[in-house]
């Protein structure tokens, strides 16, 4: 998760605190901020960037595996060994 994001999520929630409180203001700030980065730290999350270029992968991957499979069918039907289809 970005730090960034983290500290300005925290800065919005301190802002968002009564008047009466806002002399913890700074305290506030870090408390969330430490909240909010082991809390999304637990749920393992990643950045819209990251899956984006994990998704290509698996596109690429089912593409090369869809050749491989033609391929050796082929092979397989040259050969006279051919299996049925699953």
């Amino acid at each position: 998760m970005d730090a960034k994001f983290v500290e300005d999520l925290a800065r919005k929630l301190a802002a968002n605190v009564p008047g009466s409180v806002r002399a913890l203001q700074a305290d506030l700030e870090r408390n969330f901020e430490a909240l909010l980065g082991s809390t999304f730290e637990k749920l393992q999350l990643v950045s819209r960037e990251e899956f984006d270029v994990q998704r290509r992968v698996l596109e690429r991957t089912r593409e090369k595996l869809t050749r491989v499979e033609a391929e050796l069918q082929a092979l397989e039907e040259k050969l006279g060994c051919a299996s049925p289809p699953p």
